[in-house]
């Protein structure tokens, strides 16, 4: 069993068309089909039926499959394990956060690139669940969310801060001139919402549901920067983080009474798996911006 084997069966359990998987790897069709039938022939099973052109995976491809990414994944995790020792910094660096956590992001983005030229950084925008999912299956390095549990018995934490949910809206809104705001006083109220799924949506209605407070939703958006363009342009209001706020100066966060609404921000990481050098460089950057207590 070889490693380029695995390759080209997970593209093509990924692209469920052997011609299109090749081409995806700059070998030929025939090339891969001979390689995936050689890997068959070792484990004894079929992990595709051939349906014409398309391929499906069988239930063995479809068990063999997840080991077979897993591999993969700790293959690349060596490799990069391998640089971090010879002080090689290069390669990739995987951050999955939520939406408010962009003004502590772009300034540490803007001063690591600097420093470190030689890596390249993706930063995935998710709900918590997805974000989560990802990580646990080696998809990120490692991600920041907002927690109120931040016990994860397979992921290790570090809290960074705490934070409000606070009501929002525009300067020019004749709710502005608010100092703070009562949770009854939301009830009936219209507003624009992060949809349902997205942590804060989730943690807000679990809040206004025991105080039995029910806002007049109108509109759901799953781009809080969408959602913010609208507050910034119109009359709307919403409930959100006040970390999604900063740098949107024409927008005005008001604060709601009541300690209810406080969230815990935290780092998690896989327990007990590789950590890159380049995750704690990027770390020690992060910090630096974090709002001290």
């Amino acid at each position: 069993m070889e490693l380029r084997q695995l390759t080209y069966f997970v593209k093509a359990a990924e692209t469920a068309h052997f011609t299109e998987s090749a081409a995806a790897l700059y070998v030929t069709q025939s090339t891969l089909s001979q390689q995936i039938k050689q890997l068959e022939n070792e484990l004894g099973m079929l992990l595709f039926d051939r349906i014409g052109k398309h391929v499906r995976l069988t239930e063995a491809g479809q068990v063999f499959l997840l080991h077979a990414r897993q591999i993969l994944l700790d293959v690349e995790k060596g490799k990069q394990a391998m640089e971090d020792l010879q002080n090689m910094l290069t390669g990739d660096l995987r951050i999955g956060a939520t939406y408010a956590f962009t003004s502590l992001l772009l300034p540490a983005l803007n001063t690591f690139s600097g420093k470190y030229p030689g890596i390249r950084i993706y930063i995935e925008y998710g709900n918590t669940d997805d974000l989560e999912r990802k990580l646990r299956s080696s998809e990120l390095d490692f991600m920041l969310v907002f927690r109120r549990d931040g016990e994860r018995k397979d992921l290790e934490k570090q809290e960074l801060f705490t934070s409000k949910v606070v009501m929002a809206v525009s300067k020019k809104s004749k709710l502005a001139h608010l100092t703070k705001i009562n949770l009854k006083s939301l009830n009936g109220m219209n507003l624009i919402l992060a949809t349902k799924g997205f942590s804060s949506r989730d943690f807000l209605n679990e809040v206004l549901e025991k105080h039995k407070v029910y806002p007049a939703v109108k509109i759901e958006l799953n781009d809080v920067h969408a959602l913010l363009s609208m507050l910034e342009n119109g009359h709307w209001t919403t409930l959100l983080n006040e970390r999604a706020l900063i740098g949107w100066k024409n927008l005005v966060a008001i604060p709601i009474e009541g300690k209810e609404l406080l969230r815990r921000a935290y780092i998690f990481w896989q327990k007990g798996t590789y950590r890159k050098k380049a995750t704690d460089l990027f770390v020690q950057e992060l910090l630096k911006g974090v709002p001290m207590v």
